[in-house]
């Protein structure tokens, strides 16, 4: 199972309890079986782009929002570098130009810090 589909599938999940809704709620709104709902919810399945949309109209939000991962604090099993990042920028997509500099400098400074710490 992908790192992937886990953050999708997580994101899912948090989108469906800020509704709170249940996954046989969601299911039966998005026509789905539950288990299939669970199954996704564990990035155990590989979800077509019509049932992504199907789930997220049942959510009453757009298929983006389920990309939007910089909404989760940390999803548990998540191990890929490449994905950790996509939280990252995720997080500052809709952020301004300001904001982001900020972000950048404080990284900087940051991983600056940290690099000195390792040679003492």
């Amino acid at each position: 199972m992908s790192d992937f589909l886990k953050l999708v599938g997580a994101r899912i999940r948090q989108l469906r309890l800020l509704q709170g809704m249940s996954q046989a709620k969601l299911a039966e709104a998005a026509d789905l079986q539950v288990s299939y709902i669970g199954g996704v919810e564990r990035g155990e399945r590989n979800i077509s782009l019509n049932t992504l949309e199907k789930i997220t109209s049942a959510l009453g939000t757009d298929p983006i929002e389920a990309l939007r991962f910089g909404q989760l604090d940390e999803v548990e099993g998540v191990t890929e570098k490449n994905h950790v990042l996509r939280m990252h920028l995720s997080l500052l997509e809709e952020r301004s130009l300001t904001e982001v500099n900020l972000v950048h400098r404080i990284t900087k400074d940051m991983i600056n810090t940290y690099g000195e710490m390792k040679r003492e």
